[in-house]
């Protein structure tokens, strides 16, 4: 399984803005045969070293990610994510 991970500092770091980012990230569950499972996560702790949102997806494999991340629900959604956030990181890993 592939898990990818990536976090997001917004630029409107409102309670209202990361509540509704976290429901835009959401709403790709169901729209991609290759995602296997999403959460999207709010950071708690809001410390100067946090990110305000994490998105964790699963992926059967490799070639599952990849048409994830070419898929037309996503490149929408990563076209508006770099509209508002003022950074991010991601990770992919093997789990």
């Amino acid at each position: 399984m592939i898990t990818h991970v990536v976090m997001f500092r917004l630029k409107d770091r409102s309670p209202e803005n990361l509540q509704k980012t976290r429901n835009f990230l959401l709403d790709l569950d169901g729209k991609i045969p290759s995602l296997r499972q999403l959460e999207v996560g709010i950071d708690l702790v809001r410390s100067e070293r946090s990110y305000d949102l994490v998105l964790i997806a699963k992926f059967d494999n490799m070639a599952g990610l990849h048409a994830y991340q070419v898929h037309p629900a996503h490149v929408p959604v990563v076209a508006h994510m770099r509209e508002i956030a003022e950074a991010a990181a991601a990770v992919d890993f093997e789990s």
